[in-house]
């Protein structure tokens, strides 16, 4: 369970139900009271060597931004939700793009005004939507701090139109395991090898729990899908994922397999990850290798196109043996 070694919170929280609540349940934890939590000087001048160190902090203030951005792959939209950031520490994690900005965990406690905007969106559209409201932190983690994701659920399922998806790292599920969600959410779990999660998903569940996970959910009656992501493409990188896809065959429950999906993510890295990562943490793999990545804008790599089509290859070749009758949504 995460414990804060501080809060910094916007004043006006405390004119909101959860505000007051996460105060009454941090009372003993240090304050220190901030003007924007998108703006917090004391952090702007952290060196990258406390990034670790950073990441106890929370930070909690009101989401003023609320703009939905179109999706193609397993949704209609990204939607910003009740948190940003997280207190894992993924190596290669795309919210790193300012370390001092979006690492650390956000809370956002106007939870009744975003998600009455997703409702009716949902219920004014001519079609079926599905809203991404897990794409700026992990919500079963945060669950565990504000119990958002329980609330979320609860407060969708009886809606008339529409369907909410969020991924996760994390197996703490047990607390939306009997609640109603009217087959209206889809819960995508991301898996890697446990040697992978082990060197460079720091602070994440394990394999396993993760597996438990799956199995669980989707006993509870929730739809499912598993995202192999990121790949990463080290020394032994063929075996180490063919390993994970026998682990899934073997260990994935019948149910889940006769209609969970798939969705494939090579990993991208940055300049900015390659600096914090070399000061943070001095002693973990080296993520960046220009023999295999090549440049995808101003400070930004992805694999080789050639390693890239190898890899794609590969993963349809072996997916096909092992589940020869689940769809992948992507592979990117």
């Amino acid at each position: 369970m995460f414990k804060p070694k501080a809060i910094y919170y916007e004043k006006n929280i405390e004119n909101y139900e959860l505000g007051k609540q996460l105060l009454e349940k941090y009372k003993e934890v240090p304050k220190v009271i901030i003007e924007n939590h998108n703006n917090i000087e004391e952090m702007r001048k952290k060196q990258n060597s406390e990034f670790a160190d950073m990441k106890r902090n929370l930070i909690i203030g009101i989401r003023k931004t609320h703009k939905f951005v179109e999706n193609h792959k397993t949704s209609d939209f990204l939607v910003p939700y009740t948190s940003s950031g997280c207190t894992a520490m993924c190596m290669y994690c795309y919210l790193v793009c300012n370390y001092n900005k979006c690492a650390y965990l956000r809370l956002f406690v106007n939870r009744e005004q975003m998600l009455d905007k997703i409702i009716k969106t949902a219920e004014n559209s001519e079609k079926e939507l599905t809203f991404e409201i897990g794409s700026n932190s992990d919500l079963v983690l945060e669950n565990t701090i504000t119990g958002n994701l329980k609330w979320t659920i609860e407060n969708f399922a009886n809606t008339k139109k529409g369907f909410l998806t969020f991924p996760t790292k994390f197996d703490m599920v047990d607390d939306i395991l009997d609640i109603n969600h009217n087959g209206k959410i889809i819960v995508r779990v991301s898996v890697n090898p446990e040697e992978i999660i082990n060197k460079v998903e720091f602070g994440t569940s394990r394999l396993k729990g993760r597996i438990e996970a799956i199995n669980k959910l989707k006993e509870a009656g929730y739809k499912i899908g598993i995202l192999i992501a990121p790949v990463i493409l080290v020394d032994n990188w063929k075996k180490l994922y063919l390993d994970l896809i026998q682990r899934l065959s073997e260990e994935l429950s019948e149910n889940v397999k006769k209609d969970v999906f798939f969705e494939i993510i090579f990993m991208t890295y940055s300049f900015v990850h390659t600096k914090i990562n070399e000061e943070a943490f001095p002693n973990a793999i080296n993520l960046y290798n220009k023999e295999l990545m090549t440049g995808r804008g101003k400070g930004k790599y992805m694999y080789k196109t050639g390693l890239r089509e190898d890899g794609e290859k590969f993963f349809r070749e072996n997916m096909k043996k092992y589940f020869p009758n689940n769809d992948i949504m992507y592979i990117v």
